[in-house]
């Protein structure tokens, strides 16, 4: 059983913030929100103060990742099931919770270093969320959407997140090397994380954000966009064989994609079992003009 009801939030450093507002606002239609950082940048998907915060700096990493509990009693036991694992807990200033737009916070790494933040009680911003294409992003009891993960211990760090946070194992991939990447979910999106096989655990620290809109048209909009401002596509449009998501994925800056998709399938716990899908989408998603990653380029 997991406490976690979703990902919550996505805080990422970035060196490049103009760059990444060309792609966030005026090609993907994000909304602006705002934030205590006058120069970073706070991303809207709903009536949540931000989901995706870009803060400058002088590295392109992701600072942590947000997963949402329901209360602070789920907090707690949150943190009682990290200590009992043998991981540090901390929690999080009261400063530090409002520059997250959160009442509470713990934080503690996985056991690929990412830096992992548990919250309750985020603060709503109840203001019109405008967007670039008029779309309504996918959020609410699945979450923000989904984030894949490099790792190069992925049994001990899967491990973690099935047996400590409670993740439920929702299919595999095998990769080179006869590995494979797990993908793990916590509500009824199919999957919230998957934990990649990388070949190290430095910076950026991530392979891709996805979010989901209520369009294809929006998706259309925004790969037209996109293709428009030369971003570097890594795939191109198609449906993926395990969530059923028609999406594209777009470079980043700092090294990882996000994959902007729609129509993603919802998970029926009573009747799912995890299967080992063997290609990744039914057609479309074309990788082959892809630049490395840079979770995948050896250091």
């Amino acid at each position: 059983m997991t406490h976690l009801r979703g990902l919550g939030y996505l805080r990422v450093q970035a060196t490049d913030l103009p760059r990444w507002r060309e792609l966030a606002i005026d090609s993907l239609g994000f909304a602006e929100g705002t934030g205590p950082d006058p120069d970073g940048l706070y991303l809207r998907m709903d009536e949540r103060q931000a989901r995706l915060i870009v803060l400058p700096g002088d590295t392109d990493r992701v600072q942590a990742v947000g997963w949402e509990v329901r209360d602070t009693a789920d907090l707690a036991k949150v943190a009682a099931d990290v200590e009992a694992s043998g991981r540090g807990v901390k929690e999080l200033a009261v400063e530090e919770c409002a520059e997250r737009g959160v009442e509470r916070a713990i934080s503690f790494e996985d056991p690929a270093g990412t830096v992992v933040e548990v919250f309750c009680g985020p603060v709503l911003d109840h203001s019109p969320v405008v967007t670039k294409w008029a779309q309504k992003f996918h959020t609410g009891a699945e979450g923000m959407g989904h984030v894949v993960l490099p790792t190069t211990s992925p049994a001990e760090t899967t491990a973690f997140y099935t047996e400590v946070l409670g993740f439920l194992t929702r299919g595999s991939m095998k990769v080179p090397g006869d590995r494979r990447i797990q993908f793990l979910g916590i509500n009824r999106r199919h999957h919230s994380l998957a934990v990649c096989p990388a070949p190290h655990d430095e910076a950026p620290g991530m392979v891709h954000l996805m979010v989901e809109v209520d369009e294809l048209d929006a998706v259309g909009r925004a790969l037209d966009e996109v293709n428009k401002r030369e971003f570097s596509i890594s795939s191109t449009l198609g449906r993926h064989t395990n969530d059923k998501m028609i999406s594209f994925y777009v470079r980043a800056p700092g090294g990882w994609d996000i994959e902007y998709g729609w129509d993603g399938m919802l998970v029926d716990e009573s009747s799912y079992t995890a299967e080992e899908i063997t290609a990744d989408s039914y057609w479309g998603h074309d990788w082959s003009g892809s630049e490395p990653l840079a979770a995948f380029v050896p250091r």
